[in-house]
């Protein structure tokens, strides 16, 4: 990535941690000596105060002064030298008394050189000086006690300069392993802390393209988990919208194919019925003119034109009542009632009822006895199914002129079957059968009255209860199924 947040934090770490090293090496460099010169002047002040409280408190010649001396030649890493009125040395912790006293006389009686003088009161005066002999650098502190007592403090500075280098150097060491440990960290801590931002920026990339299975899993607790619990309560929140908006568009659509279909079977309804009914309008004003003119004014003819109007009015009259039905069945205005029944009963009844006009068409009914079978489904409606399937097996039944009724149960359904003698349906009209005013033979439906709509009842029905129903060809004719679930 470019503009890596990872790389920007490491680069910015790095640097910061650089920047601070050379800052401490140039420090180090211009300020350790004068910090080192000052802290000694105070070292050596701390000391004059000492020796000359202790000098002040007993006798200089004692034990006790001389542990407390070495304390303080110790603690502050200096030398001392401590002198009586006499000119002669009384405490000291250095290898050339001698020496040191008679710089001490030149400095009280004679007169110091003044250059390197740092510090002058009444009672001491501190000056940097350098040993004639080994050329060592000495800050040195010189004066009287309280007592009249002489007294020289000193302490090398040779060793401030390769202190200095000796810091530098190690610094300059650390500094750079520090470096190196620094890179590490700062990639370990990077990758820390940008995984959790990289999961993120991953999740926020498929809430994009609408992908919200990605979920952010962290367990800690810092601002980075707070976002990512909060984008996961996004993405949850913008899932339920979008499938709200979703199933909302889905209903839309629904409608506005359900207004489609609407209009197109509202067209197809008015088409169909127009011309289901103008040739028994024609027929009917056919003859209602034949009988207004006197055409025939015998009573025979004009029974007979009268007869052919009444039986023209029964036809329009039922097709208006099947269309009116299917009208109802398609709209879903109707609620069906699930009830249980006993079907074989129902069966029974009504071929009971159709006797007489089995016996006018001459066709044998085949039924075995069955006991009471319990089905659920809306008893009016069932019947209203296996009386087309009867009708439809009455008109078309052909050769043998034989109806095979049979009721075929399973675990958890029962099949009613109707099946007539007679020739079996043509392949390519079998998917047609239950399209309303769709008609296998036009001028046999006809003759006996039908209108093409009672199979698009049937549909409607077994539909409206979610059952299966259907047709099978045999070569000696044909067999309507429908099923019910068994109560």
């Amino acid at each position: 990535m470019k503009y890596s947040m990872k790389r920007q934090f490491a680069f910015l770490f790095i640097t910061l941690i650089t920047g601070t090293i050379l800052l401490c090496l140039i420090l180090n460099s211009t300020l350790l000596g004068t910090y080192y010169l000052n802290k000694k002047e105070n070292a050596l002040v701390s000391a004059y105060y000492s020796i000359n409280a202790a000098s002040n408190a007993g006798d200089i010649t004692s034990e006790e002064y001389d542990i407390e001396l070495r304390k303080i030649c110790e603690k502050y890493n200096i030398q001392v030298l401590v002198a009586d009125g006499k000119s002669e040395a009384l405490k000291y912790s250095m290898n050339d008394p001698q020496i040191v006293l008679k710089r001490l006389l030149d400095n009280i009686f004679r007169g110091a050189d003044e250059s390197g003088l740092l510090l002058s009161t009444d009672t001491y005066k501190m000056q940097l000086v350098q040993d004639d002999r080994t050329q060592t650098e000495y800050i040195e502190m010189w004066g009287l006690l309280d007592n009249g007592y002489l007294f020289m403090l000193r302490s090398a500075l040779e060793g401030i300069r390769e202190s200095v280098s000796l810091s530098n150097q190690f610094l300059t060491y650390a500094g750079g392993a520090a470096i190196l440990v620094s890179i590490f960290l700062v990639i370990w801590l990077s990758n820390r802390v940008t995984k959790p931002i990289l999961e993120l920026a991953d999740i926020s990339e498929r809430m994009k393209h609408l992908d919200f299975e990605a979920k952010y899993t962290g367990k800690d607790k810092t601002e980075i988990a707070i976002l990512g619990n909060n984008i996961n309560e996004l993405s949850e929140a913008l899932e339920e919208t979008i499938s709200e908006l979703k199933t909302a568009n889905n209903e839309l659509l629904k409608d506005i194919e359900r207004k489609d279909k609407v209009d197109e079977r509202r067209r197809e309804f008015l088409s169909n019925v127009s011309h289901e009914l103008k040739t028994p309008i024609a027929l009917i004003q056919g003859y209602a003119e034949g009988l207004k003119e006197g055409i025939n004014d015998d009573a025979e003819s004009r029974e007979f034109y009268c007869d052919v109007i009444m039986d023209e009015a029964a036809k329009m009259n039922s097709m208006v009542k099947n269309l009116l039905t299917l009208n109802q069945l398609e709209a879903g205005n109707d609620v069906v009632n699930m009830e249980r029944f006993d079907v074989t009963a129902l069966i029974k009844n009504y071929i009971a009822s159709s006797e007489i006009l089995l016996r006018q068409k001459e066709i044998s009914i085949r039924m075995e006895d069955y006991g009471p079978i319990y089905v659920w489904g809306d008893e009016f409606r069932v019947e209203e199914v296996f009386m087309n399937y009867f009708t439809n097996a009455i008109n078309y039944a052909q050769k043998e002129k034989v109806i095979d009724v049979k009721v075929t149960r399973t675990k958890e359904r029962v099949r009613i079957s109707v099946f007539n003698t007679g020739e079996p349906i043509p392949q390519e009209s079998v998917p047609h059968l239950w399209e309303k005013f769709y008609k296998v033979d036009k001028a046999r439906t006809r003759e006996y009255g039908g209108s093409g709509v009672g199979l698009s009842i049937v549909k409607a029905i077994m539909e409206s209860m979610n059952q299966e129903y259907g047709v099978i060809n045999y070569d000696n004719g044909v067999q309507f199924w429908f099923e019910l679930d068994m109560a």
